[in-house]
């Protein structure tokens, strides 16, 4: 398990990406850093100013047939949040999500849950925290949380995490691909606004039959905080 851990990290360069005196840190210098968004188009509005994180996720997309319909419906994401910070302004940031995805959709015999549990027994600095659904706190169904209160320099902090709304979504050019999101905070301090970008994976069949088994789709996908 601990081998995705490390193959991951060495494709994301962290090694020579992390300076020395950086390596107990979560974060490098995000003050220039700009979520660039397609200009045809006018779901996502990118802020203007820099984030406070950026990150990787890797995990799956979980779904459930909807006999009446035939199709499946997501009932909740499950990930690990790598920070991607140090990569900004070199050419591995726009490359990470898609060689990433290569190596974690060819990897078999793992969960992302015995991932996260795995990367956990051990200090990982390159760990921002998970990413999962929980009870909606505004009102029914599920909404997606980010909770960094376990890991990196925000842990032990319990508002350290934040619970969105989607806004706007963006599909993607590629239909294997799950779409860009934009999201809006509800409760927690870790950020007013989360935008997905830079998605691999994540859909789902196009039709199931009453009675198929839950699924879970691999993916990655470069989230921003701000």
């Amino acid at each position: 398990m601990l081998t995705f851990s490390i193959l991951t990290l060495g494709i994301l360069g962290y090694a020579d990406a992390l300076p020395a005196e950086r390596h107990l840190s979560t974060s490098c210098d995000l003050s220039c850093a700009r979520l660039r968004v397609p200009t045809d188009q006018t779901q996502l509005i990118a802020p203007t100013y820099a984030p406070s994180f950026i990150g990787i996720g890797v995990g799956t997309q979980n779904y459930t047939c909807n006999a009446t319909k035939s199709t499946y419906e997501l009932v909740g994401a499950v990930a690990e949040l790598f920070d991607t910070s140090c990569l900004y302004g070199i050419p591995a940031f726009e490359s990470a999500p898609t060689t990433v995805y290569d190596v974690w959709s060819a990897t078999t015999g793992i969960t992302i849950q015995e991932v996260i549990t795995a990367i956990g027994l051990t200090p990982d600095a390159a760990v921002l925290g998970q990413h999962y659904y929980v009870p909606n706190p505004k009102g029914s169904g599920l909404s997606p949380k980010w909770d960094f209160t376990s890991s990196s320099v925000t842990a032990r902090n319990p508002n350290a995490y934040v619970i969105g709304v989607k806004i706007s979504d963006l599909p993607s050019s590629d239909s294997s691909d799950i779409d860009d999101l934009m999201v809006k905070a509800v409760e927690g301090e870790l950020a007013s606004e989360v935008f997905r970008v830079g998605t691999n994976g994540g859909q789902p069949p196009t039709q199931c039959v009453a009675g198929d088994s839950n699924i879970s789709v691999k993916y990655t996908a470069q989230y921003w905080f701000f």
